[in-house]
């Protein structure tokens, strides 16, 4: 049983590269590829642990994701309900709304809406209303 091993710098002693492959490669800080952050780039993959570890996938630039364009999404309301939440009103403004055809309308109403199906429409010019489509 080996109870003391030697060190490398021993066991390297009258090696030309002291296992280090080219000779170039054992001076100063040339192997490394630079000091820090340097390396970590998109394509690199030389510190990508180091980097996915601290900062996450955010790192890397940018993501074409982000330039894409945020659909909105609206919220539907149907004819039916109209005349339901806004009894009183004849005018009524629906910002962000979507109008659907679905049930009857029977009153004459001015609907301001972000948009409505083709139906919807035809509904509510059918029972002399007027609507407005506005883009948000």
């Amino acid at each position: 049983m080996k109870i003391k091993k030697r060190k490398k710098s021993s066991r390297f002693r009258g090696t030309h590269t002291h296992g280090r492959g080219g000779k170039k490669k054992a001076r100063g800080s040339g192997h490394q590829g630079g000091v820090g952050m340097a390396g970590t780039g998109k394509r690199a993959d030389q510190r990508k642990t180091l980097v996915l570890n601290l900062y996450g996938n955010n790192y890397f630039g940018k993501s074409k994701t982000l330039r894409r364009k945020k659909k909105v999404k609206l919220m539907t309301i149907n004819i039916r309900d109209l005349e339901q939440k806004f009894k009183d009103s004849k005018d009524i403004s629906l910002k962000g709304y979507k109008i659907l055809s679905e049930g009857e309308i029977k009153d004459k109403i001015k609907i301001t809406a972000s948009a409505a199906s083709k139906s919807a429409i035809e509904k509510i010019k059918k029972a002399g209303g007027e609507i407005t489509l506005q883009n948000d």
